[in-house]
Parts: structure tokens; C-alpha cells; sequence
């Protein structure tokens, strides 16, 4: 058979040859058996690649190009950003190239000469000296760059995760321990607008330790532990400034959580801050429903913005609540539910307990106004 019939042969089976390589390395290499499926995917896809290049260098006769060993560098560089070992990223490559031999040869040796299979195991060793030599400079390369400049290397992780880059669960993690943080968990979001340069450094040291920062234009965007919403007002009234903090569940919702944020200090009225310089995800809610842009299923967003206001047992206060939109006093509004005006009071105190909103407050009193009217259509809808 010639090479060309040999290569087609060996293609035909190459989904075999990939499950059986991914096997072997998950086996032999404690590293790979932390992976997730998306990474596992990937290092199947890079073993099957390599496997058709050699298949087809074999063939032509020819050597790696040049292409192939910036593609290979590049590999390595993106093993050093997620963290795995040197030895364990070189030692999968043995065992796919030996795994990919053994089935080769059990698959076509009939159909071999001897000449042909001294040919294919000559250019599979330099071959492989070859990729081992391009995997570790991309390797060093980007384990120096991410040594030297982590600073640089941080924001720029950050910068990634806001952007939806890198924000699967299991890349992220690998990132953040090539770089030696942690992402934060539970998490908060902080985009802060600053009257002057922006201080990154300073709210960062006000927020305490494990903070992630990076500037976008004016504005700070810090990454850290979820604090109580006094420890973040108090450092953005130190610092002269003013903000939005989101709580987003995960590294992959990092980007809604930001632009969110964003679009929350891009049209905030000056009665927003009104209690504070600190805008919550409710306000930033609030303003993409009142931009025509809710960010969410109407049931949510009313979450959103009544909090547990929307709990069962809780529909005295929402009464209340609604009847003092309707007659902008406690007073009149007490009137036309038959309550004292006291026990009417009493309900919007607790109104402020369960959300943190005081109704007699212009923008609080938008907020609440808005997630009732809300809540009360989703209502009539199901009646």
C-alpha cells in the first residue's frame, strides 16, 4: 500500500486513535484528570492535529513548518496562562505520540515496508523534538511575561472576564492559579466613577486584600470578596467617588454583571445617589428597564427591584406600599385602605427593612413604584 493509502487508512480510524490518546493521557498524567470536558475536548483536538501533520509530512516527504511550530509555541503559551505543569503538558505529548505509533502500527503494518516504517518513526522522534522544543520557548515565554508583569497580567485577566473571555468556570480557574489569585467567591462587582484621577490603588487598599482592578477609561472596576454595602459606601465617600456594585454568581456572568454597572452610571439621575454614592443591581435594573433594555424576564426584574417585598406573607406591606404610591402621603394613603394612619407607618418602615428603599425618597420611591407596577401586571396577567 503506498503512504497515501496508509495516511487515508489511519484518518478512517483517527476518532478511535483520538478517544484512545485521551484516555492514556487522563491515565498516566494526574494533571489532565482535573480537567473539564471543554479542556479535555481541546487536548484531543491538538492530539488529532498533530496526528494528521505527521501522517501528512510522512507523505510529502517534507518537515514541521514554520507555521506549525508558531501554532505549537502558541499551545505552550496558553498552557503556562493556565497553570500546567511544564512536565505534565510535555509528558501528554509523549504518551499521544506513543499511543498514536501503537495503533498505528497494529492498524497498517502489513501494509508497511520496512523502509516506510523507519521513515515514519525517524520523522515522528524529530518531529517530536521539534514540538518539544517550541512548546517549552512558548512556555518560558509566557511564564516569564506572567512573572515579570503579573500586575499587568491581573488587570488583564480581568480585563478578559468582563469581556466574556476566558469566563468558563474551568479556564478561569486555570488562569487565576497560573497567576496565583483567587477569584473571589461569593464575589462583588464595583465600577466606580471618581471625581479626578481614578485611585485604583486606593480603593483597592480601602476594600481590603484580594481585590482585582483594572481602569476602563475614568472609571476603577474592582473584583473582590462581597463586603456589606457600609464598607463600600464609607470607601467611596473617602475616596470622593461614587459606584456601582453587582453580585454576579459566577465568572461567566462577570460580563452582564458589567455592563450592567455601566449602563447603571451612565444614566443615573443625580436623586439616584440621593442616599449615597453606592447604585445596587436593583438601580442598575431599574435604569435598563427605564432605557427600554430590561435585562431580564419581567418576574425577575420585579425580584429585582422589591426584593422581599415579593415573599409570601408579605402582602399587607406590598398594600400598604401601593396605596402610598398611588396617594403620595401616609395620611391619604391610610384613608383609602381604612388603616390607621400609624399602622400605615408601621408598613413602610417595614418596606424599608425588607428592600433598604425609603418611598419617601424620590428614586427609591420610582424604584418601588416601578417593580409594583411590574409585579401587579404580572398578577393580572395570571388571574
Amino acid at each position: 500500500m503506498e503512504r497515501a493509502g496508509v495516511r487515508g487508512a489511519v484518518l478512517a480510524a483517527e476518532d478511535k486513535i483520538g478517544d484512545l490518546v485521551l484516555e492514556r493521557i487522563v491515565a498516566e498524567i494526574p494533571a489532565y484528570r482535573a480537567l473539564d470536558a471543554r479542556q479535555l475536548a481541546e487536548v484531543r483536538a491538538i492530539a488529532l492535529w498533530l496526528l494528521r501533520r505527521v501522517l501528512d509530512l510522512w507523505v510529502d516527504r517534507v518537515e514541521l513548518s514554520p507555521d506549525d511550530l508558531l501554532r505549537v509555541r502558541g499551545i505552550g503559551a496558553a498552557r503556562a496562562a493556565d497553570g500546567r505543569p511544564l512536565p505534565s503538558v510535555l509528558r501528554a505529548y509523549r504518551v499521544a505520540a506513543n499511543t498514536a505509533i501503537d495503533q498505528i502500527v497494529e492498524l497498517v503494518e502489513p501494509a508497511l515496508t520496512v523502509a516506510d516504517t523507519i521513515a515514519f518513526a525517524r520523522l515522528w522522534l524529530s518531529s517530536f523534538d521539534q514540538l518539544s522544543e517550541a512548546i517549552y520557548e512558548g512556555y518560558s515565554v509566557s511564564a516569564e511575561r506572567l512573572t515579570a508583569d503579573r500586575a499587568r497580567a491581573v488587570r488583564e485577566f480581568l480585563d478578559d472576564l468582563l469581556a466574556g473571555r476566558q469566563a468558563h468556570p474551568g479556564a478561569a480557574a486555570d488562569r487565576s492559579r497560573a497567576l496565583g489569585v483567587a477569584l473571589p467567591n461569593p464575589a462583588c462587582l464595583l465600577v466606580v466613577e471618581p471625581d479626578g484621577v481614578p485611585p485604583a490603588e486606593e480603593l483597592g487598599a480601602a476594600l481590603g486584600a484580594g481585590a482585582l482592578v483594572t481602569v476602563h477609561g475614568r472609571r476603577v472596576v474592582l473584583l473582590f470578596p462581597a463586603r456589606d454595602e457600609d464598607t463600600i459606601r464609607a470607601a467611596l465617600t473617602e475616596l470622593n467617588g461614587r459606584g456601582c456594585a453587582i453580585r454576579p454568581p459566577r465568572p461567566d456572568t462577570l460580563v452582564d454583571a458589567y455592563r450592567l454597572a455601566v449602563l447603571a452610571l451612565d444614566l443615573a439621575p443625580p436623586d439616584a445617589y440621593e442616599s449615597g454614592p453606592l447604585l445596587g443591581e436593583s438601580d442598575g435594573y431599574a435604569l435598563a428597564v427605564l432605557a427600554g433594555r430590561p435585562p431580564a424576564a419581567p418576574g425577575l426584574v420585579a425580584r429585582r427591584l422589591l426584593g422581599a417585598l415579593l415573599d409570601p406573607g408579605q402582602e399587607h406591606v406590598r398594600e400598604g406600599l401601593e396605596a402610598f404610591l398611588a396617594a403620595g402621603s401616609a395620611t391619604t394613603a391610610a384613608a383609602r385602605v381604612g388603616l390607621h394612619p400609624q399602622s400605615l407607618r408601621y408598613r413602610l418602615r417595614r418596606v424599608r427593612e425588607l428592600t433598604g428603599r425609603d418611598p419617601r425618597r424620590s428614586w427609591d420611591r420610582f424604584v418601588l413604584d416601578l417593580g409594583s407596577r411590574i409585579a401587579a401586571t404580572l398578577r393580572s396577567t395570571e388571574e
